[in-house]
């Protein structure tokens, strides 16, 4: 499992015209699943982005997690966004190979497993459309991206 996470301002989703997500503060999460990839793996990536040390405290230090913004009160969430393209292998040719992508079906059932993981730790989270054309807009703040890769 490949993760993107973005430190932003503000992000949403939408397809078609409609929002199917917003936040405010927080973290653009792009998911990615790999074939092999199981709840474990969804698991330790929720984890991961809930406790990712990468908001400033009060000395401008980036030693917050998300989890610490909610614990003092402040208005963050999560944006996950699921992103087969994450899974693209370009060493060959010019044409991204997408073979090591989960199928479908266990890739959107491994999405909402990790949405429901940070929501068990106490983090708000809206979410894209599982396989539909998405257009995600977002200010990244920092700017700060992480990625993130679940252990084999």
């Amino acid at each position: 499992m490949k993760a993107v996470v973005q430190r932003v301002k503000n992000a949403e989703v939408s397809v078609e015209g409609k929002i199917s997500g917003r936040i405010n503060a927080g973290l653009l999460v792009y998911l990615g699943v790999a074939q092999g990839d199981n709840e474990k793996d969804a698991n330790w990536m929720a984890e991961k982005v809930a406790n990712l040390r990468i908001f400033s405290d009060a000395q401008g230090k980036m030693n917050l997690s998300l989890l610490d913004l909610i614990d003092q009160g402040k208005d963050a969430a999560v944006l996950a966004v699921s992103q087969f393209t994450l899974l693209g292998e370009c060493a060959k040719g010019r044409r991204p190979y997408f073979g090591q992508a989960a199928e479908p079906d266990t890739a959107e059932n491994l999405y909402r497993h990790f949405m429901t993981a940070l929501r068990e730790q106490g983090l708000p989270c809206e979410a894209g459309i599982f396989q539909a054309h998405m257009e995600v807009s977002y200010t990244n703040e920092g700017p700060v991206t992480i990625l993130l890769e679940s252990p084999r």
